[in-house]
């Protein structure tokens, strides 16, 4: 049996920083949102009870240590599976963007091998099972548009985000989330985002209220150290972008454009700014969409 999964990358439009736990996790709010920018992930059975991952691209391990057999292994132990699965994997996401592309794959194995081994697991088991290898990891099992709090893993879903084209950047750089994450806890945060006040926009489907209300704490720190990503802003607001904003702990960039038209100019422009290797013209995606 062979089973088929798409992969999508989020973006935050907010995303606080509320507190810090005993055991180093930080607490957060966050305003999350799928995008129609996916990796491809199949599945096959295999008889040798390993489970075993390919994958064409030079930037992930192949290994145990990759959280896509990190999640097959969990499940396998969890309930006694004794087959094994062969899993390919397609990279489009790009790689320590502040995407979720390793959660993203990992929740896409937790759905599917589910599926495949038969387990009959409600997402609300599968969230719960998977917050044990990232918090990002339940979200992206669920997707769509939602408040995250907690360490990033109790969620509220929330209406779809307000119709809009997306232009999304990365530079040529990879960030370290820990890296990011020490420094700001080395910082004091002067503001904090209007969490509930995007929420409110989001609801009330006001794309410029919204896109003037977006703020990232973890972006000062970022952009202190790569200020590319300030260049790349700049240059996508220029072209008409409503907003532009950094997602996660960076590198990436995403820009907010109320037409296709001016979204394709604002491709171009950083194309031809040379800024970012790789970009995408994208939208937002809700879960029936997956």
């Amino acid at each position: 049996m062979e089973i088929s999964k798409k992969a999508y990358a989020k973006i935050n439009l907010g995303l606080d920083v509320v507190g810090k736990r005993d055991d180093g996790y930080h607490l957060v709010r966050m305003i999350m949102q799928t995008v129609d920018i996916y990796d491809t992930l199949e599945f096959k059975d295999n008889s040798t009870g390993q489970i075993n991952l390919f994958s064409a691209s030079d930037k992930i391990p192949l290994d145990g240590s990759n959280l896509v057999c990190r999640a097959a292994e969990l499940l396998k132990d969890r309930y006694g599976v004794e087959k094994g699965v062969d899993i390919t994997l397609e990279k489009r996401i790009p790689v320590a963007a502040g995407m979720a592309g390793g959660s993203t794959d990992a929740a896409a194995t937790f759905l599917a091998l589910n599926e495949l081994w038969g387990l009959g697991l409600g997402r609300d088991k599968l969230c719960e099972l998977a917050v044990s290898l990232g918090a990002d990891i339940p979200y992206c099992i669920i997707g769509g548009t939602a408040l995250a709090e907690g360490i990033g893993e109790v969620l509220t879903p929330i209406s779809d985000m307000p119709q809009c084209y997306l232009v999304i950047a990365k530079p040529a750089i990879d960030v370290s989330t820990g890296w990011v994450y020490k420094e700001r806890d080395s910082r004091e945060i002067a503001h904090h985002p209007d969490i509930d006040g995007i929420r409110d926009c989001i609801e009330a489907g006001d794309l410029r209220r919204m896109c003037e209300r977006i703020e990232n704490v973890l972006e000062p720190v970022t952009v202190s150290k790569y200020p590319v990503i300030a260049g790349i802003e700049t240059v996508l607001e220029n072209s008409g972008a409503v907003r532009a904003f950094m997602t996660g702990s960076g590198p990436t960039v995403f820009a907010v454009f109320d037409s296709r038209q001016k979204a394709e100019e604002g491709l171009e422009a950083v194309r031809e700014s040379g800024l970012a290797p790789e970009m995408f013209l994208s939208v937002p995606i809700k879960p029936a969409d997956f």
